[in-house]
């Protein structure tokens, strides 16, 4: 999965790390994205941490990424 690679050597807690990850769930969910190995999944990915910079609700951020990617 495309986040677990891009947060692989990060210092973020681990509760943090779930976060993103569900973010990045919903996002893939809300986009109809299945296959992992697309690469538009790693730029889904780099938009969910991008955003959660500044917004820390997994569905507020995936629902920001959906509509900042401008593909659904």
């Amino acid at each position: 999965m495309p986040i677990k690679r891009l947060l692989k050597d990060s210092k973020l807690k681990p509760e943090e790390i779930a976060r993103l990850n569900k973010a990045y769930a919903f996002t893939l969910r809300s986009l109809s994205l299945v296959d992992r190995n697309d690469p538009l999944t790693e730029i889904v990915a780099r938009k969910v941490i991008e955003i959660s910079a500044s917004v820390h609700d997994p569905a507020e951020i995936a629902k920001m990424a959906v509509k900042g990617l401008r593909i659904s």
